[in-house]
């Protein structure tokens, strides 16, 4: 027995993935859950309009967080401006009447918003915009087809590809006259279908099903999921090159997933995380389609007002598939170019004239 324990020891000693998911994984789910994981809101960004914009701004309590006053704009300025995602409240001073408009599509903000405005004499009368009821359901099914997405995208493709070089596939592909290109974008292209069958599939159940709005572009939406199912497809890509088994692949694959799960702001709020985790957001993918599709689909935000994920997710993709392309290269030409030279090499005979 004890023969046997040390062994298991001394291979799990080899199995460095193994043994850094068992090290890591328990530190990230500390550190999300006891640190930045939190539903509450202490900041809420603010922007005033009308003629006593001046006035209501110096008398708004925490946690508002008043950005920006504007006494020449009205209640249809304050209306954009929470569709654009400029702020998630708008405040609209008018003679007389003080109205305050909430983003439903910000659940959490908008719940610390009215939870803040009921403890404050003389409450405005407020209006919830593009989510009336607050639903969990309109903010968690956008979000939930940018998950089918990174699922699809990151671990089918990973296991699809490992599992060409464990039946030896990959090493025929490799003496093939084909570009790493070419083998690159033969192996997404399906994966890839697959993906915007699911997403077809997600978006218009929730919406019969579940009864969530869809107010903007469906062109617009299909863009920022070409965009950032190159970017999942490409980490698939990735992880695939580094993987020798299926196995490998997914214990990687659970690494990259779970803190875009947790981390994005799909769950909780990135308001509400401290600063020092709140930058890891930034950098995942799943932050920038989760805001894309939710003001697509709630809030009817056009292109130009979502600028910014596009922007992000273009960057990410470009870095991530050149990035798996050149390793997919480096994988492919070494175990192709030898083989390719012999089989290219001319064949002589003993007495034969060159």
């Amino acid at each position: 027995m004890w023969a046997m324990i040390v062994k298991e020891f001394r291979q799990m000693r080899r199995d460095r993935r193994t043994l850094a998911m068992m090290v890591v994984m328990p530190l990230l789910l500390l550190i999300v859950f006891g640190y930045a994981a939190s539903f509450d809101v202490t900041s809420i960004p603010v922007r005033v309009v009308g003629t006593g914009a001046a006035e209501v701004a110096a008398r708004l309590p925490a946690p508002f967080d008043v950005r920006a006053v504007a006494p020449a704009e009205d209640r249809q300025d304050a209306v954009r401006a929470l569709r654009d995602g400029d702020v998630p409240v708008a405040v609209v001073a008018d003679p007389g009447a003080i109205t305050v408009l909430l983003d439903g599509s910000e659940l959490f903000t908008a719940n610390a918003a009215r939870a803040a405005l009921a403890r404050v004499g003389g409450s405005p009368r407020v209006d919830v915009l593009f989510n009336p009821d607050l639903r969990t359901s309109a903010v968690m099914v956008p979000g939930l087809a940018g998950m089918i997405l990174l699922f699809v995208g990151t671990v089918i493709t990973s296991l699809g590809v490992v599992r060409e070089r464990q039946s030896g596939t990959l090493e025929q592909l490799a003496v093939m006259p084909l570009r790493p290109w070419d083998v690159f974008v033969g192996k997404i292209a399906p994966y890839f279908l697959v993906a915007a069958v699911d997403l077809t599939v997600v978006v218009a159940a929730g919406t019969l099903l579940f009864g969530v709005p869809f107010h903007g572009s469906l062109l617009v939406l299909a863009l920022g999921a070409l965009l950032f199912l190159f970017v999942t497809l490409g980490t698939g890509v990735l992880i695939s090159s580094v993987s020798q088994n299926q196995g490998q692949a997914i214990q990687l694959a659970i690494m990259t997933l779970l803190p875009q799960v947790l981390l994005s702001g799909l769950i909780f709020p990135l308001r509400s995380m401290p600063l020092g985790v709140r930058w890891i957001g930034y950098v995942l993918p799943l932050t920038y389609f989760t805001q894309i599709s939710r003001g697509v689909m709630l809030r009817g935000s056009p292109l130009t007002a979502l600028w910014q994920p596009f922007l992000y997710l273009a960057l990410l993709g470009a870095a991530v598939v050149t990035f798996a392309t050149l390793r997919f290269r480096a994988f492919l030409l070494p175990r192709g170019a030898g083989r390719a030279g012999r089989r290219s090499a001319p064949r002589t005979t003993a007495g034969a004239k060159p």
